[in-house]
């Protein structure tokens, strides 16, 4: 039986995933390596960029780490700066958009769940969360 090693995970070393309309992820917490009930990352937003409406099967916290933020929750609007933090609920519809105009947003965002998916409101489409960071769910990576 092998052993389960910690990991010390730097950003700067890690793949970054360009997510389209200014918004990039760089996973880090995930099976690659070696978690079993959690996945998190960054996410990195250019000025003025938004990612679509859409929910997740599972919870869902987000803190703002660099920039001003606008966190679309269920409809409503809440407007957060650095360390701000979030409780999302699993099947809430929600989105983060960077308030600025001139200046960049990051995102430090933890899911509930390995099995984590996110479902596009607009579009019903759905994806997990390991798919979208080029993992297969349950693949050895």
């Amino acid at each position: 039986m092998s052993k389960v090693m910690p990991a010390i995970l730097r950003p700067r070393e890690l793949k970054t995933n360009d997510r389209g309309n200014g918004a990039r992820t760089t996973p880090l917490v995930t099976r690659k390596c070696g978690s079993t009930s959690m996945i998190n990352g960054i996410t990195a937003f250019d000025p003025g960029a938004a990612i679509g409406l859409h929910k997740h099967n599972c919870e869902e916290s987000v803190m703002i780490l660099d920039g001003q933020a606008i966190a679309e929750i269920d409809g409503v609007r809440y407007p957060l700066g650095p360390n701000d933090t979030t409780w999302i609920p699993a099947n809430v519809p929600h989105r983060f958009i960077n308030a600025s105009e001139t200046e960049p947003m990051r995102i430090f965002w933890v899911y509930a769940s390995i099995d984590a998916t996110r479902t596009m409101i607009a579009t019903g489409e759905e994806h997990t969360i390991d798919a979208e960071h080029g993992h297969k769910p349950g693949a050895s990576v």
